[in-house]
């Protein structure tokens, strides 16, 4: 799966990213060869969107979410808002929780269409 963090492009993504990738190597289900990350700033999604699974959105950017909607929705791309809690205390785990599910929901739905 390969997962796009889209952010205000400050270092504290590229963090959060580290951590993910941490719960997956420690993962007794998950393999690191499955999954890519990638944290970009929001300005840039239009240019580097192709080919990724899901987008996730840093909290201090959802005032962008319309911008980034715009660009995700024709593609049909899953995306979903960090939150901001979940953000401050950098909690890999639960991203990528967020991003499995997400992930699952959206292709469960495009089966029932």
């Amino acid at each position: 799966m390969k997962i796009l963090l889209c952010c205000a492009g400050g270092f504290s993504t590229n963090m959060l990213m580290q951590n993910m990738r941490k719960v997956v190597q420690q993962s007794a289900k998950l393999k690191d060869e499955d999954f890519d990350f990638t944290a970009i700033p929001a300005d840039s999604i239009e240019s580097q969107i192709d080919g990724w699974d899901i987008v996730l959105v840093g909290p201090q950017i959802t005032h962008k979410i319309d911008f980034i909607k715009s660009i995700l929705e024709p593609r049909d791309i899953p995306y979903a808002v960090i939150d901001k809690d979940v953000y401050g205390q950098m909690d890999g785990a639960t991203v990528m929780k967020l991003a499995l599910v997400t992930h699952k929901k959206h292709q469960l739905a495009k089966q029932t269409v």
